[in-house]
């Protein structure tokens, strides 16, 4: 009977810690002062016999192993094209914690016309890169299951009108287009979305633009034959980048 207090004392002592040290450090078993005693306690404390796992079902290897710097994935020539007064004729990249699975970058201008109006531009292209993973598949499955929860993200950008969705190959492993027409800052916007699939990589590219003082808004076949350009660009820059 002289040996529970101090037994009594380690469990409140344990009931007391967070469960992570209580696995660590209070379950190794019985008080030295209970060694050899048999008690039930000392019993349970013996390490359980290991039970038998499965075997990991292999996954395919990434393709990829590397993203290209974004800003530089679209040309200077494209660009100067498609944003022609641009603000950063570099491009202003996105914030990323990991560039090696995701990066972004954007260009955006005005282009004053005189008594013509104005033409605004928007361009801006992402990436974001799959690891294989024994339990969520191979990155080019992973890849593909986000395209579709991109493509439904921009289907469902609100106030769009006019929205239509085209399959579009020839662009990486299966890409899509998403047009669509857009009403703010007093101006009618026109916007072609790409997104794309190389791999285990997930390309989405954004081209926008609008008419200002007067100006029309850019034609939808500009605009999409503009966007579907670069995104070529910034798919082929994947694999250039892991040559």
């Amino acid at each position: 009977m002289q040996r529970s207090a101090p037994r009594l004392s380690r469990i409140l002592a344990c009931a007391a810690v967070p469960v992570m040290l209580v696995a660590a450090g209070c379950s190794s078993g019985s008080d030295s002062g209970d060694k050899g005693s048999g008690s039930p306690d000392q019993a349970s404390s013996a390490p359980a016999t290991p039970k038998p796992t499965q075997s990991t079902k292999a996954v395919e290897p990434a393709r990829y192993a590397k993203l290209p710097d974004v800003c530089k994935a679209i040309s200077a020539k494209t660009v100067e094209t498609l944003v022609p007064k641009a603000k950063n004729k570099n491009g202003t990249a996105a914030a990323s914690s990991d560039l090696t699975s995701r990066g972004g970058c954007s260009w955006n201008g005005l282009e004053d016309k005189g008594v013509k109006g104005s033409q605004y531009r928007w361009l801006d292209v992402s990436y974001y890169r799959y690891e294989s993973d024994a339990t969520l598949g191979s990155g080019q499955e992973r890849a593909a299951e986000n395209h579709t929860k991109e493509l439904a993200k921009i289907q469902a950008t609100p106030g769009a009108k006019k929205l239509r969705t085209t399959p579009t190959p020839g662009l990486g492993d299966q890409a899509d287009t998403v047009n669509f027409e857009l009403r703010k800052t007093d101006a009618d916007f026109r916007y072609a979305s790409v997104v794309a699939r190389t791999g285990n990589v997930l390309v989405l590219l954004s081209y926008n633009g609008a008419g200002y003082a007067g100006a029309k808004t850019p034609s939808e076949k500009w605009i999409t034959e503009s966007a579907l350009k670069a995104a070529k660009e910034a798919v082929a820059a994947v694999a250039t980048a892991n040559k």
